[in-house]
């Protein structure tokens, strides 16, 4: 079976939501970013992501990782695509042209996008967003995702989906991006092509499913 290292409120949401979306069994392994605890080395201390066990799966300490039938990977924008490569359907790829479009604008998210929207959650989850500070941080980051999603606004404009005429990984890799941001509505509300995009996106009952499993877990 295969076992999805992570806690939901993590980038490992990515990974269960496109587990959910292929329909797959899975085992959840709860791993917690080791910033969330205070004293890591501590008796009883739930599995965290500088756990010796935890090292083991993944040396550079980070979530998520899976195991699949023995074969491990990390990288949840590359898992997704691995899962749904393997389990086939209308979420991989059946072209090689539709496999280089969903891994290119998957990069795109990850080299383009993240950078500035992780810098915005992370404000949040830092209480920080009615700080000077904060405001500045995320100031700069709105700014700076103006040029990418104005492309992909364009791009949007002509066509339903990202990369083919279906939902793929790519959406889901793009739309879990992005959710990071969403704080920021007028990123959203100026860009209605986005906008219709992403409310498609997080419409899906596997998005819904995941999302469950978020908040089921402790904040």
């Amino acid at each position: 079976m295969l076992k999805i290292y992570g806690v939901y409120r993590s980038r490992a949401s990515r990974v269960y939501w496109m587990a959910e979306e292929l329909g797959i069994p899975f085992e959840y392994v709860p791993v917690l970013q080791v910033f969330r605890i205070a004293d890591p080395a501590a008796a009883g201390t739930p599995l965290h992501t500088r756990s010796p066990e935890f090292l083991d799966v993944n040396p550079m300490a980070m979530i998520p990782s899976i195991e699949d039938d023995g074969f491990v990977m990390h990288e949840s924008l590359a898992i997704t695509q691995y899962l749904a490569k393997k389990h086939g359907g209308a979420l991989a790829p059946r072209t090689l042209q539709e496999e280089a479009l969903i891994s290119m604008w998957s990069v795109w998210a990850t080299s383009e996008v993240e950078v500035q929207t992780i810098q915005i959650v992370k404000t949040y989850d830092n209480g920080l967003e009615n700080t000077e500070g904060g405001k500045s941080v995320i100031a700069v980051a709105t700014r700076q995702l103006k040029r990418p999603l104005d492309v992909l606004e364009q791009h949007l404009s002509r066509n339903e989906w990202v990369a083919t005429d279906r939902f793929t990984a790519a959406d889901l890799n793009i739309a879990e991006v992005l959710r990071y941001a969403q704080t920021e509505e007028a990123l959203f509300t100026a860009r209605p092509h986005i906008d219709a995009w992403i409310k498609r996106c997080q419409s899906r009952p596997a998005y819904l499913k995941m999302q469950a499993g978020r908040a089921a877990e402790p904040s």
